[in-house]
């Protein structure tokens, strides 16, 4: 009944509009509204072309189902440059929310090294797509051009937010200044690169021309490092639940495991999960983790959103669950985190 009725006010209007005006405006009016109806209807078209790769997992998501390509990224210098930020705020691990709010992030890290790929775990990204949960996905820009297609495909999806994690998880206190700009920049540039084949192929206009916030790989760093980093305009976010211990392909591994992440919990906690493959059962740790979650009354939000509710907690020196807990890393991938017998220095 309603639509009728809004039909009849449509084209009552219409009329009235034709009463007051020539034949030759009522020309002029009709191809304009001819156009604005084919720009709509283009307008959905790619839209729907956007959304129209399966966000199911398949084949090429899986671990080093893509050749290795150790190559530099196509460009190698972001077009777009953040303003510089200072080095005083340090590293952020949580955030300190006012006692009415119960917010919290959940944080993905997507990565490679140097000299292999990994995956794409498509069942986690699909997971927080179809319940709509918003996250922040910390992403490697080789990682990035391994992935292109999903990469692209995230990107259509206003809940996830893209932030930058070096190009090959190159270790932060480990490398030098020029491999460490170099490892930050070839990302930001990859991003540039897919964010314009998003809009050209989907007609979106809106996505953000740079990323902003920043994950040190291993969660090292140095004193110097992180002045490098704000000098680039990012933020640096670490965790204060690392949600991942192993294998948790075992559901009943994982929902006891979720009971022990929900009770690390807090308002403006900022978890840590992988959705690359590594490790495993990330997904049923997930679930059972938003569950628990969610009975208790918890709202998940994007990173940058989180910031903005409270007070963030610092610390200079990065580690997973205590200081200097992550040390025993610097000697097991590479001379410089990225896999590789000889130095990284983005040459």
């Amino acid at each position: 009944m309603r639509k009728i009725i809004l039909q009849k006010l449509v084209r009552a209007i219409l009329q009235a509009i034709i009463n007051f005006i020539s034949t030759k405006e009522i020309t002029y009016f009709m191809k304009t509204l001819k156009i604005i109806a084919l720009a709509f209807t283009l307008s959905s078209c790619t839209h729907a072309l956007a959304n129209s790769v399966s966000w199911q997992a398949d084949s090429l998501d899986l671990l080093r189902a893509i050749n290795n390509n150790s190559a530099p990224p196509e460009c190698t210098s972001p077009m777009f440059a953040l303003p510089p930020l200072s080095d005083d705020e340090g590293i952020i691990r949580r955030v300190r929310l006012s006692d009415d709010l119960k917010a919290v992030a959940l944080t993905f890290d997507m990565c490679e090294l140097d000299t292999n790929t990994t995956g794409c775990d498509m069942t986690v990204i699909n997971f927080l797509h179809e319940h709509r949960i918003p996250a922040t996905l910390f992403m490697g820009g080789k990682w990035m051009r391994t992935h292109s297609r999903r990469v692209k495909q995230i990107m259509t999806d206003d809940i996830f937010e893209l932030a930058n994690h070096n190009w090959s998880h190159g270790n932060c206190a480990l490398l030098s200044p020029e491999g460490l700009k170099a490892q930050i920049l070839w990302t930001q540039a990859e991003y540039e690169i897919l964010r314009e084949e998003v809009c050209q192929e989907s007609g979106l206009d809106d996505l953000p021309e740079a990323m902003t916030l920043f994950r040190l790989p291993y969660g090292r760093n140095s004193q110097l490092a992180l002045k490098i980093i704000a000098e680039q305009g990012l933020r640096v976010i670490q965790w204060d639940v690392a949600a991942e211990a192993g294998n948790n392909s075992n559901p009943r591994r994982a929902a006891r495991s979720a009971k022990l992440v929900a009770s690390m919990t807090k308002p403006g906690s900022i978890l840590l999960f992988h959705a690359n493959s590594v490790p495993k059962g990330t997904v049923n740790l997930l679930r059972e983790v938003v569950s628990i979650l969610e009975s208790r009354d918890y709202v998940f939000v994007k990173v940058s959103d989180l910031l903005k509710m409270g007070e963030p907690e610092t610390v200079r020196d990065g580690y997973f669950s205590r200081p200097k807990d992550n040390y025993a890393l610097d000697k097991k991938f590479g001379v410089d985190g990225t896999g590789r017998k000889t130095r990284f220095t983005g040459k």
